[in-house]
Order: structure tokens, then sequence, then C-alpha cells
């Protein structure tokens, strides 16, 4: 299948829109579910074409979504909220805890272009032959090669389900022509699922796929939107380091005022400012540690 990007998008109004066939459609067969996740995942590829989608912020939401999957899977009970507390508040000598490495793991392996180098980062416990021969377990097109990559992990290491899920999101990205991985697998998955072997783990990733995709192109359309009013009232903001602040917000889940290139108190303002302009949200409800993103 060949996945085409639009020659030019420059108003929010040109978002193309998922066709309603392909989410109202049953699937019985392989063959159907491989249709409709191709047709998502060619839809996709189109939305990634726009240059109103911010990439890297959707990269790295996605990657938070990712993360709370497979702590859900660990059995463990910290869901979006901790695992954004467990590394945004993280102070120097901290440690995240084993929730907030599994967050870790997947922004890293999002957030730059897909290598070993960058997998290995993401994924420091494992030796980078052993990423490399994973990466390629997989033959065919863009979801088996994805699914036999994921096999090929867990029949290996039969709890590496974190592992398992970046290399296979690592095996689809390049399969399409991405240049980064983006977190889709994990969250259209369920536990049950790692254990399927074959066509069944096949169908199972065609099926994860046609529901995660869905969500992604969602949640693109309102980061296009989000982002461009914060765009749009950036002028607004008089603060020293603002500009740089705003790149932060447009590539970042969430954002600490600690974390901005700006006194404290200078970064807090800055952050209200943005709140009263409906630029960015403030995420935790709490009066102290607060969290912001758009």
């Amino acid at each position: 299948m060949t996945f085409a990007r639009p020659d030019h998008t420059s108003d929010l109004d040109t978002l193309p829109l998922m066709p309603a066939w392909v989410t109202s459609a049953r699937a019985e067969t392989l063959e159907d579910v491989a249709f409709l996740s191709g047709a998502t995942l060619n839809h996709l590829h189109l939305v990634l074409g726009c240059q109103e989608v911010p990439q890297a912020l959707l990269r790295d939401k996605l990657a938070l979504r990712a993360a709370a999957a497979c702590v859900a899977f660990s059995g463990r009970p910290e869901r979006d909220a901790e695992l954004r507390d467990a590394v945004h508040l993280l102070r120097p000598g901290d440690l995240p805890g084993p929730a907030g490495e599994t967050y870790l793991a997947w922004r890293r392996a999002a957030e730059r272009p897909v290598s070993i180098k960058a997998l290995s980062r993401a994924l420091p416990t494992l030796e980078p032959g052993q990423i490399a021969a994973w990466l390629d377990a997989g033959k065919g097109a863009p979801v088996t090669r994805a699914a036999m990559a994921l096999e090929a992990v867990l029949r290996e290491a039969p709890r590496a389900d974190e592992a398992a899920l970046i290399l296979a999101d690592a095996a689809l990205a390049q399969s399409l022509g991405w240049g980064n991985l983006m977190p889709l697998l994990a969250t259209g998955l369920k536990r049950a699922d790692l254990r399927k072997h074959g066509d069944d783990l096949r169908s199972a990733c065609h099926r994860a796929l046609i529901s995660s995709v869905v969500g992604a192109v969602r949640l693109a359309a309102d980061l296009a939107r989000r982002a461009t009013h914060l765009k749009a009232v950036a002028p607004k903001l008089r603060a020293k380091g603002a500009g740089d602040a705003v790149e932060m917000f447009l590539t970042r889940d969430v954002v600490a005022p600690s974390a901005l290139p700006l006194p404290d108190r200078a970064a807090r303002r800055l952050c209200d400012r943005l709140v009263d302009l409906g630029a960015v949200r403030e995420l935790t409800g709490r009066d102290t540690f607060r969290l912001y993103g758009v």
C-alpha cells in the first residue's frame, strides 16, 4: 500500500477526516481487519503530513497513553496523573520508580528518530545487538512485521511487555517510512493479546491499530487547534524567554514551571497568563507542584 503525503495543508479545515465506513465497518476475517487497519494507518499518514499537527507533542501524549497501558498490564495502580508526577516533578538525584521508568522509556523511544542508538537509550537494559535482531525479526507488510517483532521479543523474554511493544511500534514506523516511532499498539491491545501467536496475534494487532489510530487522529486534530491558538497568542507574551517556553509547550505533554527558561516567579506568571489566554491548561488541580499543557 502506498502512503501518499498531501501536497499542502494551510488551513485546519483541510485536515482530512476519517471516513465513516472505517469506524463503522464490522470486520470478521483477518483479511477484513487487515484492510481496515491499513485504511486507518493511511489516514494517519495523511494527517501527519499536515503542517498544523504538532508531531512532537502528539508523540509525547501518545507516549503517556502507551506507558499507562503498560503500567496497567503489569498490575500497577498508577495512571496518567501519577505518571506525569513521577517524571515531571523529579528533582536531581530522584528516581522515578518502576512506573516512571516505563513512562520515560516510551518518551525516549518516541522523541528521537528510530535507530538502534535511540532504542538503546529508551531500553538501556537491552544489548544493541539484541534490539537490532528483534527489530528485524518480522517480514512482510507493516503490521505483520510489527506483530512478528512483538512475538519474537515475548517468545524470548515473556515478561518484557514494554520492550516488545516499543520495538513493535518501531518496526511499524520503519515499515511505513515514518522517521519517529508513534506509540500505537499498546493502547489498542489487551493484556491477553500479548500471549497470542501467529495469525491470532496479527489479527489482534490489526484490531488494536484500528482503535488506537482513530484515537490518535482525533488527538492530532485537537492538538492542531490548540497549537494554532497558542502560536496566535504568543506575540502577546512579553516575558524574556517566552518564545522558548512556547516551543516547550508545543513539544511536551506537560511542563512544570520550574522547567521553563525563566526565573521561578516569572515562569509561574507566564503559565497563569497562558491559562488566562486559553492557550494552556493547568492539569493537576493543585495549588502547588502544578503542571501545564496544551
